[in-house]
């Protein structure tokens, strides 16, 4: 594919609608994020919800087929819920391709016996509730990066904290990146914060916020930026194709996360899940696909961070007691 120069960039509908007299207002230089990833570009891409090994080669054979590049892939399940082969072939394969596997670490709130979750007020949602709880996380960790596992999703502040320690001494290795849940994801820059300090490597944040409210947050963090360009239904099922390349603009560093609305839901995951969890793998694919397509369209899909990046690069953290 032959892309246009990133210099040349254009908004969607930008000519027809100025021909009409229907421009839109200059973009404003100062919503720009000033931030990169580490060695260069603004952006790199993930496959989420990859269930085990057979969904991986899914994801690996269509990605392969759709010229789509990726940088991560992630599971949602939980390490828990993998046998030690089935994430050796899953670390292997990976490898192989310079791809980072990211592993969620469970148990999480809303598999356990905890009835708040499922009230009304959603009490205490996906965090570890208790001392087991968190120790099952840990137990999690240790096991998958034990394995060869070098990235693990959080859905706790406390895990992330604990973990963030346990890699400061070697419990896990120093090179795991650390990456939280969407499921939990900060809503305004003073939480984004929080979780960079308690050692986060990369933040998802909710897919409905605005385009001010990233520039918000990169006004005072420059930790890596996880974001569903397509978003599944339990998140909202916000489809933001059209605003990628000003997601970039403002978001930078970013992950372009390509979910996907109208599907089923897979965690935890089984055999009995096989074929929509194959067919959804596939499709994610080619949502990345249809997006990667428009930043070529509109002159905006330079930028991209070479592929087998990972690091987040000098992130801010709270002192960890002695």
């Amino acid at each position: 594919m032959t892309h246009a120069s990133a210099t040349a960039a254009r908004r969607p509908g930008e000519r027809a609608l100025a021909a009409l007299g229907l421009g839109a207002p200059a973009l404003d230089p100062a919503d720009a994020s000033p931030h990169t990833f580490p060695g260069g570009g603004r952006w790199r891409t993930e496959i989420p919800s990859c269930e085990g090994p057979e969904a991986l080669a899914a994801v690996l054979e269509e990605a392969a087929r759709l010229d789509v590049p990726i940088h991560r892939i992630s599971q949602g399940s939980g390490v828990w819920m993998l046998t030690d082969a089935e994430i050796s072939e899953m670390v292997d394969a990976t490898r192989e391709r310079a791809v980072e596997l990211c592993l969620f670490t469970g148990p999480r709130g809303t598999w356990d016996i905890g009835g708040s979750v499922r009230s009304d007020s959603r009490g205490a949602g996906l965090r570890a509730r208790g001392h087991d709880a968190v120790a099952g996380c840990v137990e999690d960790a240790v096991r998958a990066t034990e394995l060869g596992v070098k990235c693990l999703l959080v859905a706790d502040e406390g895990v992330l904290w604990t973990l963030h320690r346990a890699r400061g001494t070697g419990l896990i290795p120093a090179d795991t990146t650390l990456k939280v849940s969407a499921l939990i994801g900060p809503v305004n820059p003073a939480s984004f914060a929080v979780y960079e300090h308690l050692g986060a490597d990369s933040v998802n944040v909710p897919s409905d916020l605005t385009l001010d409210h990233l520039t918000e947050i990169r006004r005072v963090s420059a930790a890596p930026m996880d974001m569903y360009i397509e978003a599944p239904d339990d998140l909202g099922g916000y489809v933001r194709m059209y605003e990628v390349a000003e997601l970039i603009r403002r978001g930078a560093p970013l992950y372009l996360k390509f979910g996907l609305s109208k599907a089923p839901g897979l965690y935890p995951y089984g055999h009995h899940l096989r074929e929509a969890t194959l067919a959804t793998a596939r499709e994610r694919v080619r949502r990345g696909r249809l997006a990667l397509d428009l930043l070529a369209r509109h002159g905006a899909d330079g930028g991209m961070a070479p592929l087998g990046s990972r690091l987040p690069g000098g992130l801010r953290r709270f002192a960890v007691p002695s």
